[in-house]
């Protein structure tokens, strides 16, 4: 991810797709999960949270904010993927 990605506005038509059913929504190109998938696949039950401070660049901090009320389950949701990515990395 660079800076430029984080002010790319999204061309996503977000009111059509709250919209739609489960059925108008084309998943052909997502593979189906096989018996391998959910030979690895592991229950995660959400741990508990802590309060943090952290300093952050203000543009990032900005397009966060202006995803509205959700912006810090946002950024927690990033840190913990990017935290995921190197856990693996490093096993």
């Amino acid at each position: 991810m660079n800076e430029n990605t984080l002010k790319t506005t999204s061309k996503t038509n977000w009111a059509k797709l709250e919209t739609m059913t489960d059925e108008e929504i084309d998943t052909s190109d997502i593979p189906p999960l096989g018996e391998k998938f959910f030979a690895n696949a592991r229950l995660q039950m959400p741990r508990g949270k802590v309060a943090v401070t952290v300093s952050v660049e203000k543009d990032v901090n900005d397009w966060y904010q202006a995803q509205g009320e959700e912006s810090g389950a946002l950024m927690s949701a990033a840190l913990k993927i990017y935290a995921e990515a190197h856990r693996e990395m490093h096993r």
